[in-house]
Formats: structure tokens, C-alpha cells, sequence
């Protein structure tokens, strides 16, 4: 390696290290704050990095004084159940798209696009009056079956992409041995598609796990409220414990942070493959 690559490849990582502390910053002043007491955050007129004494305060706060994990148990249900079932169809889905010819499919496929450029706010009344209508307002089943209708178009489109990068001829040469479809797509596509359905699950998963909106609006009994429901309604009217927040926030982010690390091999598999190929 010569000085001019050293060089650059210098000035690469100083990016990439500059980079991420402006990634990191907002996560560890969320760290600091929910590590201070809220006597030191409410008396202290400067803004510092790091407290003057350790606290575990707000972690105790958010376990005992607030149903933190009614809220975790809500939010795993409807998040895993909503990720599955979107994971389900959309695969199914994207394997017909890329592996039949019909009449309509390219107005279908567009329609399907076309779905995720209404904001989100606009599909709020028709999701309530029909959930209203079947009786699953104020449900978790309710904010199942929106957020797999939130998340189903986009998979589609992913999955879509990666089965597209998987030669035909594979399929050709498992029919010739006899196989049908279904153990075409189970037995030779699906095993090689992995990565993409990693990355399409991981989506599915934060898209769920993050909603905010529908959830807070359509959402009135306590039991039922999510995570990012009840962190919200922490901050009060008159008062907002911004370490009990920053605690919250954090403890509700773990399982995101624990799901990224068992299955980045996979996440990062996939962006050398055929993901955006269509």
C-alpha cells in the first residue's frame, strides 16, 4: 500500500470515527441523564456530559412506580405477532411476483407501491372506523392487523427484490427432478433468500416495535397502551422526569439493539445481495 492510499484510507477513518460520535452523541446523553438524579438535572444550570454522582434512581422508578413491563409484554406481542404474519404473506407474496407471470401484475405491484406514498395520518379513520366495525378497536389484535397492512407493501418489495436475484434456472433443473412449487420455494429459493428475509424481518420488526401514532390514538385502556405509548404520556403537564424518560427509552430500545446483534451477519449478507434489483 502505497502513502496516497494510507492517506486516504487515513482520512476515511477519521470520517468514519467523526461519523459515528455524531451517531452516538444523542444515545450516551440519554445514558448520562438517566444515570442523574432528578435533583441534579432539575439544580444544575449547565448541560454536562456526565453526572456528578451515578444514580440508578430512574431505573428502579421505571420498573416500580410505572407497569413497565405490562408495556414490554404488549409491545413483544404485537410486535413479533405483526412481524411474523407480514414476513409470512409478503414472502409468499414476492415469490409470486417474481416467479409467475399474470395478467394485471405490474398494476398490482405498482398499486402495492403506491399504498406507502399516502402519509400515515390519512389512513388513521378508515383503520379505526373498521376496526370499530369488527369490534377490535382498543385491542392488541387491532394493532396487529394494522401494522401488518403498515409493513406488508414494503416487504413485498423487498422480498420481491431478493427473489429476483436467485437464478430461474435453479428452478428449472428442481422441476425436471420432479419438484412442484412449493418444494421449489421451501426447499431450494427460500434457504437461499436468508439474508433478505433477515432484513425484511428486521424491518418489519423496528417498523412495529417504534409505531407511535395509531397506537396513541386508538389506545385508551392502560393495560394495552405499548412502549412508545406510555414513554410518551411520561412526560406530564407540569413536570416531566427526564431521567425516568431517558431510563424508559432506553430499556425500551434493548431488544432492538439485542435483535441487531444476533442477526447483523445476516443484515449485512444481504446488502452484497440483489436487494434492490427489481
Amino acid at each position: 500500500m502505497n502513502k496516497q492510499n494510507k492517506r486516504i484510507n487515513g482520512f476515511c477513518y477519521i470520517g468514519l470515527t467523526f461519523g459515528s460520535l455524531i451517531v452516538l452523541m444523542p444515545i450516551i446523553y440519554m445514558l448520562s441523564t438517566s444515570m442523574k438524579s432528578i435533583n441534579e438535572i432539575m439544580t444544575s444550570s449547565a448541560v454536562s456530559l456526565f453526572p456528578q454522582r451515578f444514580s440508578v434512581e430512574a431505573y428502579k422508578n421505571v420498573i416500580t412506580e410505572y407497569p413497565f413491563f405490562t408495556y414490554l409484554k404488549n409491545s413483544v406481542f404485537i410486535s413479533v405477532a405483526s412481524t411474523l404474519a407480514a414476513v409470512f404473506f409478503s414472502t409468499l407474496a414476492g415469490y409470486g411476483f417474481s416467479r409467475f407471470r399474470f395478467k394485471g401484475k405490474g398494476a398490482i405491484m405498482m398499486f402495492i407501491l403506491v399504498t406507502q406514498m399516502f402519509p400515515a395520518v390519512m389512513l388513521f379513520v378508515p383503520y379505526y372506523k373498521l376496526l370499530t366495525i369488527y369490534g377490535l378497536a382498543n385491542t392488541r389484535s387491532g394493532i396487529v392487523l394494522v401494522h401488518i397492512a403498515s409493513v406488508i407493501p414494503f416487504c413485498t418489495w423487498m422480498m420481491y427484490g431478493f427473489f429476483n436475484s436467485i437464478s430461474r434456472e435453479l428452478d428449472e433443473a428442481a422441476r425436471i427432478d420432479g419438484c412442484n412449487h412449493f418444494r421449489i420455494f421451501w426447499r431450494i429459493v427460500a434457504p437461499l433468500t436468508l439474508p433478505g428475509l433477515v432484513s425484511t424481518t428486521i424491518y418489519a420488526f423496528i417498523q412495529s416495535w417504534n409505531e407511535y401514532m395509531f397506537s396513541m390514538l386508538s389506545i385508551t385502556a392502560e393495560k394495552m397502551k405499548t412502549l412508545p405509548v406510555a414513554i410518551g404520556q411520561m412526560a406530564g403537564y407540569d413536570k416531566i422526569m427526564w431521567n425516568d424518560l431517558m431510563a424508559a427509552s432506553l430499556l425500551s430500545s434493548l431488544p432492538i439493539v439485542v435483535l441487531f446483534i444476533f442477526l447483523q451477519r445476516y443484515f449485512i449478507s444481504s446488502m452484497t445481495q440483489g436487494a434492490v434489483k427489481g
